[in-house]
């Protein structure tokens, strides 16, 4: 049992809920998850199973796509609809106002994470810290929102939208600060993740189908390790290299000059996947060092 599930995560669960359903499901403790979701939103988790938890860290830093809800008028403490509201205003706003706070949201801005997140300071939660009545300096970061667009408007109120954004990115903080930047109050009042990188909404599977399915079909729905990181390129051997790279050994490579230095590759053996390689060296003289052997 090692590889990926693409995991329908339901409203209600957390990301640490939805470890501990996976292990009980498979009957295995190896198992992890590709980043947090927050527990009102649904969608995509991937989750990794035995050898697979060994790639989860590459998958937390790809793009994450989203399908969302920014209901105006209205903020919370959590700048989700699960908070508090602390702020309202009766302000209208224009169809065009909406569409052009919108446009100014794409490509890199600089966004600070909200007091309800799982981001640590000081060792401590962020979340953990406002549950106590504390607020704290957070700096802000960098994030890119490659794709932002409008997809229904309801009465200039409530903007469904669609966004692909880079890791980091809080879908919460972006329906807050267009509310402000309206001159208003706004507040996210629903989240589904569509897509993880190369895991789509289409191919997730949801708890109702997964408690149904025996052993042997659950072993058949797991993705191998390589599906998770198809956005690295990929290095094919012959049979040779089997033995020196799954014992550690750096090898030479031959016509390697396509190959880009100090880059993370897949890397094959006579099409079997083995592992995460990175190539060291520059010109004629490169060589591959294996970072992740991942065979059985």
């Amino acid at each position: 049992m090692d590889g990926i599930i693409n995991f329908f995560k339901p409203a209600g669960m957390t990301s640490h809920d939805a470890v501990a359903y996976f292990r009980r499901l498979l009957g295995t403790r190896k198992v992890g998850h590709t980043g947090t979701l927050d527990p009102m939103a649904t969608g995509v988790l991937p989750i990794c199973i035995g050898k697979g938890t060994k790639v989860s860290e590459y998958l937390l830093g790809v793009d994450k796509e989203y399908i969302a809800e920014l209901t105006l008028g209205t903020s919370s403490d959590t700048q989700d609809s699960t908070g508090t509201v602390v702020n309202s205003s009766d302000k209208i706003v224009s169809k065009e106002q909406i569409e052009d706070a919108f446009d100014s949201f794409r490509g890199e801005i600089d966004q600070i994470p909200p007091m309800y997140s799982a981001k640590k300071i000081g060792g401590k939660k962020l979340y953990e810290l406002a549950r106590e009545g504390i607020e704290v300096e957070r700096k802000s970061r960098r994030i890119n929102i490659k794709e932002i667009k409008i997809l229904q408007n309801r009465d200039n109120r409530r903007v469904t939208f669609y966004t692909r954004c880079s890791k980091g990115t809080y879908i919460r903080s972006i329906c807050n600060d267009i509310g402000e930047m309206l001159g208003t109050y706004g507040h996210m009042s629903y989240l589904l993740r569509v897509g993880v990188g190369a895991f789509t909404i289409e191919d997730s599977y949801g708890m109702d189908t997964l408690d149904k399915m025996d052993k042997d079909t659950l072993n058949r729905i797991i993705q191998p390790i390589d599906n998770a990181i198809l956005f690295m390129g990929s290095i094919n051997l012959e049979d040779s290299y089997y033995k020196p790279l799954t014992n550690g050994v750096r090898v030479e490579l031959s016509g390697g000059l396509s190959l880009a230095s100090n880059k993370l590759y897949r890397v094959y053996v006579s099409d079997k996947f083995i592992g995460i390689g990175k190539i060291i060296g520059e010109n004629d003289r490169k060589t591959l060092k294996m970072e992740k052997v991942l065979i059985r």
